[in-house]
């Protein structure tokens, strides 16, 4: 099954590392890049995605006001927030949004919990 993932996170080498963790067992996929919120906004309006990974931290928009606007212009799109904040609070406020939280770092389990919310 061939399907376009965002991975947006201010960290390249976050971003690269979990692009490495799917193309391992998903090949097919095509993977888009966003540095920020504001960034996945406007890529996702050029090109829809079937499956967004979006870190909570990040400069400007945080990772959940991105996500609650992706869901404005995509309401379907499953959405992941990989993030190193574990704290309740956030957490709560993820899955509340109807989002999963999955922690970082960034493993091959992360990588897979992230494909199953694609059926994959």
């Amino acid at each position: 099954m061939s399907l376009r993932l965002m991975i947006v996170d201010d960290s390249r080498m976050s971003r690269l590392i979990l692009q490495g963790l799917i193309l391992q067992t998903h090949p097919q996929w095509t993977i888009v890049h966003a540095s920020s919120g504001e960034e996945a906004l406007q890529l996702v309006r050029e090109n829809p995605v079937d499956l967004v990974s979006m870190d909570f931290n990040m400069a400007g928009m945080n990772g959940l006001e991105a996500a609650l606007a992706l869901r404005e212009i995509l309401p379907a799109v499953p959405i992941a927030i990989l993030t190193a904040n574990v704290q309740a609070a956030v957490q709560g406020r993820i899955e509340e949004a109807g989002m999963v939280f999955i922690a970082k770092p960034i493993t091959a389990s992360a990588a897979a919990q992230l494909a199953a919310l694609a059926g994959a």
